[in-house]
């Protein structure tokens, strides 16, 4: 018999749809599963995506034998103590960016994983793809990498209504939420992927009354090279990133969704490296996580604990030289 994987899924938003579409174009792929507060949200999102079995109770879904991995995409506050709930119970666990609150949250979500022997990933969905290692094999063609800039910026249509007021979801601390979770972690992972640990972060952002940042910068020293990036929810920007070496210089697009990668030489010469689309951008990080289960790995060899422990670590420093806390960081 072919191999299935299981999943429930905890979290019924658009990004849970857009996850579940990319899925299934890998054939082990078989959500059967979903958790909402309120069943008649579970019974809409089930009957969309002809989803058997649902929940309104976590506990009763993590002890299930009805599936057997999770899909987890609830507010970042809750990201460990459900990632934590599931492996214990024996569950794998694909759990959305930004991986935890902090740091503190990671560690521990990865000693559970450790612990009960499951494999335990965090959704970051550009590391994935093809493009993004056609960027990494073509390092050794730009020599001596010199700086790492990366730049996502994308104005939320939310801030309309924080502007009017009203604190959405996005800009609430206590569901540990903002600008560097929400969009400056695509700027930082593949950096921590591409180039490991900096020596030294120096971050400065705006912080909105709610508590939470609305854009920041960040410039992180390497040994040879230096990198900055740059994030927003309250401005747009159409800067690519680049990765620039003595050689040549690799340009990335868009870091969320890399549509093309670009390498120019020092001497004029041009070279299009771009992976033609034929998946679903969703649908590699679905891959790269039942290949781990599959294989009997606890995490996968780019998205990795110790690569989702070095991203938190960072965004941890920054927040805390931008002078943001969640309630998260003293439970």
């Amino acid at each position: 018999m072919a191999f299935r994987l299981r999943f429930g899924v905890v979290g019924t938003n658009f990004i849970s749809d857009w996850v579940i579409a990319g899925g299934r174009q890998d054939g082990r792929f078989a959500p059967v599963a979903v958790y909402s507060r309120t069943q008649e949200t579970a019974d809409a999102f089930a009957a969309r995506h002809d989803i058997p079995h649902t929940f309104t109770s976590l506990e009763e879904m993590a002890a299930s034998p009805l599936i057997d991995a999770v899909y987890i995409a609830s507010p970042n506050a809750f990201h460990a103590a459900q990632s934590m709930l599931f492996m214990e119970r024996g569950k794998h666990v694909l759990c959305e960016k930004a991986f935890a609150s902090n740091s503190r949250e990671a560690r521990e979500m990865i000693g559970v994983a450790r612990k009960r022997r499951v494999t335990l990933m965090e959704a970051m969905k550009p590391t994935l793809t093809p493009n993004f290692a056609k960027a990494r094999e073509a390092l050794n063609k730009i020599g001596a990498v010199r700086r790492y800039f990366s730049c996502y910026c994308q104005y939320s249509s939310r801030y309309d209504r924080f502007r009017e007021g009203v604190v959405l979801n996005a800009f609430r601390p206590e569901l540990s939420n903002g600008a560097l979770p929400d969009i400056g972690v695509y700027t930082i992972y593949p950096m921590v992927v591409l180039f490991g640990r900096p020596q030294s972060v120096k971050a400065t952002g705006y912080r909105l009354s709610s508590g939470v940042d609305g854009e920041g910068v960040a410039l992180f020293t390497y040994p040879g090279m230096d990198a900055v990036t740059m994030y927003s929810k309250i401005a747009d920007s159409s800067l690519p990133t680049e990765i620039q070496g003595e050689e040549g210089t690799i340009t990335l697009d868009r870091i969320n969704l890399i549509g093309k990668v670009t390498l120019r030489c020092r001497d004029g010469r041009m070279e299009n490296l771009t992976c033609p689309a034929d998946r679903d951008e969703y649908y590699y990080e679905i891959k790269e996580f039942i290949d781990a289960v599959q294989s009997g790995r606890g995490e996968s060899p780019v998205n990795s604990w110790e690569n989702s422990l070095i991203t938190m670590e960072i965004m941890d420093e920054i927040r805390k030289q931008s002078g943001v806390t969640y309630p998260a960081d003293n439970p």
